[in-house]
Parts: structure tokens; C-alpha cells; sequence
């Protein structure tokens, strides 16, 4: 495993060659030998049955659905071509209705029926933490939610994060280019785990980098009037506002922004924000939104997000990209890489170890430099911002590369 601090300095000053060489190595390399390769949980002559549990029905209806096509993509671009020890992938669908209870019910389903569970995504992912855990089930996730799943031996994230750490880039910029507001910030965020536990992370390292804070709330996930906290952060002065949740309760404050006649110097949304639906939603009230993220712009002519994108419209048509469906996505792929290397070797164990020794994962170029296997937080981000309705760079085109902030 290598140090936070040393990734963020490789990562600011460049990665060599032979780094980059390898996080763009093809998912499936030359095969080690397949004997003793045999049936086991999930596992037949033929096939590899892998389970994606992901939010597809709830107060937010399809809130995580992309991760779940993304994950069906790659499995048909796998099985298009390749196998593993001469079985093909086959993919079992839960959902786990965003909600705590649903997320444990799905687990226990995969682990009797799935060698493992891949590219998932839940708002509610404490759930299935400790069902994973008991029974030894590889779960490589699009994202990590919630302190528990993070905290789960078995469980890993392709957008590797860590409940405790938060990346300095985010505050640092807006201290050198907008410190007044910066010193007047206010935050909103959905009372979910997934976004209440990242909010209070964040509002403790942009503390601690030196910004201060007027007004913090969060909102209901059923909660569709925001007026009431606009009105707060209005009357208290706020110029620089965060807001974490979904895309559908960021539109929803925008408009409500706009309503009020409240413009903030700096309003700063989310990745999950990085939707299309957040633009053609929104429209005017979201114009000069600004987003961080830590992948590549979904419009960018890339090999690999290329290969995503063709696979989606194939076995999704009309599916649009998203950053859930980015990472599950290069969480399928880590599988198959890792899968596949094993061989003979391959168990729920022996996948377990080697993901453990993943620390500069890329998904083939599709994001930043992740350290899975020590499930460090990325210390990179970039900024995009909404101009004449359209997503743009933000403060330079490349990765921000500043270290993280670890906190309690």
C-alpha cells in the first residue's frame, strides 16, 4: 500500500510511464493456467454468476439505475469476446429500493447465489455491510456510501473513498480565488447516509483548511420545498453554498435560489450532480453550477469511457452515462482483471487479497488514480461549471492534486 500523501504527490506532479502503463492495462491479459479451477458458490462448468445491488425504486425512482446498466454493459462486452477460465459472466439484478432493509435482504440473496457482487450503488449501503462481511462475499463496488460498508473487510469501491478523509483541492481553491465567500459558506444536504455522512465530512475539512460557516441543514429525502432553508441562507449572508443529495434536490434548491432572487458568489454541487438531467431540469436556475469530480468529463473522446458509452446504448438504448455508471463500470472491469489473473487460483478469498493490493486503479483511464485495496480517499479533483447551459472546465482542464485532510 502506498501513503495517501505519496499518491497525492505522484498524482500532482504527473504518474511515470510506467504507472500510467499500467493502469491502462487491458481488463483481461494474458490468462495464468485455469487447473484447479472449480465449481463453487456461484460458480458452474459454464458461467460466473456475479449480483448487482443497486437504488432503482424508492423516494427517488432510479435514483442508481446507471450503476446497473453500466454493470450489464460490461458483462455483454465481456462475454462478447472473453472469458474466465471458459466460463461466461452472467449478471443477477437486485434492487435495493433505497432503503437500509432492502440493501440486507439483496446481500444475503447474492451471497447464496453470487460469487460476488459487483458495481453496486446505494444511498442506504449499511444495510448489506455486515451480511457481505459474514459471509465472505467480494463486493466491488461502484462507490462506497456509508461508514459500514466502508468499514467491511470484503468490500471495496472503484471511487475509492474513506469516511475520515476528505481532499483538500475543493477548499483550497476557493480560499485563493474567492476567500471572502469562503468565510460565509453554507452547506444543505439529504438526511440519507450516503450524502449526510459526506456532507459532515466535508463541512469538517473545509473547516479545517480555513473556511467558515454560516448555516448548515439537511433536508428530507421526501422533502420537495426548499424555500424554507433558501430563506435562512439568504437572510444569514451566505456567498458560498454547497449542496449534497441527489440531482433531483439540487434542481430543487437552484430553483428555489432563483425564486428568492438569492445568487451566492459560489454554488457548488456535488458529482452526482454531473447529470444531464441537472441541466435540462434546471435550466437557467442552475446556470454558474459548479462540480467537482474526480473522473474524466463524460463528453471526452476516450477509449475506454468510448467502449462504455457503446456497450450502454447496446444493452440499454436511450441510457444516457452517468458518473455511477462510469464507476461501476471500472469496478466490473477491476473484476474480470483480477478474475482473470487468478485463474485456477480464483476463490471469494483469493479475490479478496488481491483486490486488497489494488492502490492505483484508473479503469483504464476513466478517473483518478484509486487506491481500492487501502481505500484511501482520491486526492484529485477537477471543476466543471454550467455556461450557457452546458457543462465546461472550470479553473484549468486537469486533475487538482492537494492531499487530503484526515479527520475523526
Amino acid at each position: 500500500m502506498i501513503a495517501v500523501a505519496a499518491l497525492s504527490a505522484a498524482l500532482a506532479t504527473g504518474m511515470s510511464a510506467s504507472l500510467a502503463q499500467a493502469s491502462s492495462t487491458p481488463a483481461v491479459a494474458k490468462a495464468p493456467s485455469c487447473a484447479g479451477f472449480h465449481a463453487t458458490k456461484g460458480v458452474t462448468a459454464k458461467t460466473i454468476r456475479i449480483g448487482n445491488s443497486s437504488d432503482l425504486t424508492g423516494p427517488i425512482p432510479g435514483i442508481y439505475t446507471a450503476a446497473q446498466q453500466a454493470t450489464a454493459a460490461y458483462v455483454a462486452y465481456f462475454n462478447s469476446s472473453k472469458r474466465i477460465c471458459g466460463r461466461k459472466l452472467v449478471l443477477d439484478k437486485y434492487d435495493s429500493q433505497t432503503e437500509t432493509s432492502a440493501d440486507k435482504t439483496s446481500y444475503a440473496a447474492i451471497c447464496k447465489a453470487d460469487f460476488a457482487a459487483v458495481g453496486s450503488v446505494s444511498a442506504f449501503d449499511d444495510g448489506g455491510a455486515a451480511t457481505a462481511q459474514r459471509c465472505g462475499l467480494p463486493d466491488l463496488r461502484a462507490v462506497s456510501s456509508t461508514a459500514a460498508r466502508m468499514a467491511c473487510p470484503t468490500c471495496f469501491s472503484a471511487d475509492a473513498v474513506a469516511a475520515n478523509e476528505f481532499p483538500n483541492s475543493v477548499a483550497d481553491y476557493f480560499l485563493a480565488h474567492e476567500h471572502a465567500a469562503t468565510q460565509k459558506a453554507g452547506y444543505l444536504y439529504l438526511n440519507a447516509p450516503a450524502a449526510s455522512e459526506g456532507a459532515l465530512r466535508d463541512i469538517r475539512g473545509e473547516k479545517a483548511r480555513g473556511m467558515k460557516f454560516l448555516y448548515t441543514s439537511s433536508f428530507d429525502i421526501a422533502e420537495f420545498n426548499y424555500g424554507p432553508y433558501v430563506q435562512q441562507l439568504k437572510a444569514k449572508g451566505v456567498e458560498w453554498l454547497q449542496v449534497r443529495g441527489s440531482v433531483q434536490s439540487a434542481v430543487g434548491i437552484a430553483q428555489s435560489m432563483q425564486a428568492a432572487d438569492f445568487h451566492p458568489k459560489v454554488f457548488l454541487v456535488d458529482s452526482s450532480a454531473y447529470d444531464a438531467s441537472f441541466l435540462s431540469a434546471g435550466g437557467s436556475a442552475v446556470e454558474g453550477a459548479i462540480a467537482y469530480i474526480n473522473f474524466l468529463p463524460l463528453n471526452t473522446n476516450q477509449s475506454e469511457l468510448n467502449l462504455y458509452k457503446k456497450w450502454l446504448t447496446k444493452v440499454s438504448p436511450g441510457a444516457q452515462p452517468t458518473v455511477a455508471g462510469l464507476y461501476a463500470w471500472s469496478a466490473a472491469k477491476l473484476f474480470t482483471t483480477e478474475a482473470v489473473a487468478l485463474g485456477g487460483k480464483l476463490t471469494r478469498t483469493s479475490l479478496v487479497a488481491e483486490i486488497k493490493g489494488v492502490h492505483q486503479w484508473t479503469g483504464g483511464g476513466l478517473h483518478a488514480a484509486m487506491d481500492v485495496g487501502g481505500k484511501h480517499t482520491s486526492p484529485c479533483v477537477r471543476f466543471l461549471a454550467v455556461k450557457n447551459g452546458a457543462w465546461a472546465p472550470y479553473g484549468g482542464t486537469g486533475y487538482r492534486c492537494a492531499g487530503v485532510t484526515q479527520g475523526k
